[in-house]
């Protein structure tokens, strides 16, 4: 279960108000400065509240039939009306009389289980070979059903392992203390169990695959560990917790690597099971928000 589709990235940080004016007027600037018309696709970075360009391409971008989907508005039709030379202002009759109420998540699907032995770690190149959509009335249950649909089970029970970097220590307090209140067991490294021990909170500490046996790689593979938290810093980490993620892998155990997307998975669980979901078609969502365009997206 990554939280994304490249590096991390399930949002790491908030992005403020602030920011994203700052996102959409230098969308709009650039997109003047070049003379675009119709879609355009951007990719920005957000480095220590600095907002970076990484590069801007004159077409779509593969998440724009996703937004359609989502959202019930025929970008691609208006973009290639506006294309063919019309305005906004008659291309604007296509939108829909409001904006959905559901949330809809995307979720890449990745095709680490083909490789035997392949570390399962992002970065920052393209890795993803698709992605699905789930949908519902929240958040928490849309989240859930993007990951099913994504062929990663999400546990009801068991023992969650975390090791997490330093930096990230503080973060992971309060998913931990969310899964524990979901009826799991926890179990980390020794450096995150005495932090989280501190806080309060019950964890078995685990040797490390050097530290002798048993280890966490061994109950991995031995089915004791339902779902693994682990973000790793720095090349050192990454090498040393490689056999982690590959034992996940290999053994079909959830791995998430961001405290994003963990407390996101957190949310989905406890959904779960609250209740079971309800599955509706495409179509019915975007029938509440109204007009033959929401159904025409072409």
């Amino acid at each position: 279960v990554h939280s994304g589709d490249s590096a991390c990235v399930w949002p790491a940080q908030s992005i403020s108000p602030d920011m994203l004016a700052e996102i959409e007027d230098t969308t709009h600037r650039l997109a003047k400065a070049l003379k675009i018309r119709g879609l355009l696709n951007i990719q920005f970075a957000l480095k220590d509240g600095n907002l970076y360009v990484l590069e801007v391409n004159p077409r779509a971008s593969r998440t724009v039939p996703f937004v359609c989907k989502a959202t019930g508005i025929p970008l691609i039709k208006m973009a290639t009306r506006l294309m063919l030379g019309e305005s906004l202002a008659e291309v604007r009759s296509l939108l829909p009389a409001e904006m959905p109420k559901h949330v809809a998540v995307k979720v890449p699907v990745f095709p680490f289980n083909k490789f035997k032995g392949t570390d399962p770690k992002l970065g920052p190149e393209m890795k993803s070979t698709g992605e699905v959509m789930g949908i519902d009335d929240n958040f928490a249950i849309a989240f859930a059903k993007a990951h099913i649909a994504a062929n990663n089970k999400l546990p009801l029970s068991g023992s969650v392992f975390i090791s997490v970097n330093d930096a990230d220590k503080a973060k992971t307090l309060p998913v931990a203390q969310h899964l524990k209140r979901l009826g799991f067991e926890l179990a980390a490294t020794e450096g995150t169990a005495k932090f989280l021990a501190q806080a309060g909170l019950s964890v078995k500490a685990l040797k490390k695959k050097h530290e002798g046996s048993p280890n966490v790689e061994e109950l991995i593979r031995q089915g004791e560990i339902s779902l693994i938290i682990n973000t790793p810093i720095g090349e050192e980490a990454l090498i040393d917790d490689s056999y982690i993620r590959k034992a996940a892998l290999e053994s079909q155990i959830p791995l998430v690597t961001t405290i994003g997307g963990a407390a996101a998975l957190a949310e989905g669980i406890e959904s779960l099971q609250k209740d079971k979901f309800k599955v509706r078609s495409l179509q019915s969502y975007l029938a509440t928000v109204a007009g033959d365009s929401a159904l025409s997206l072409a």
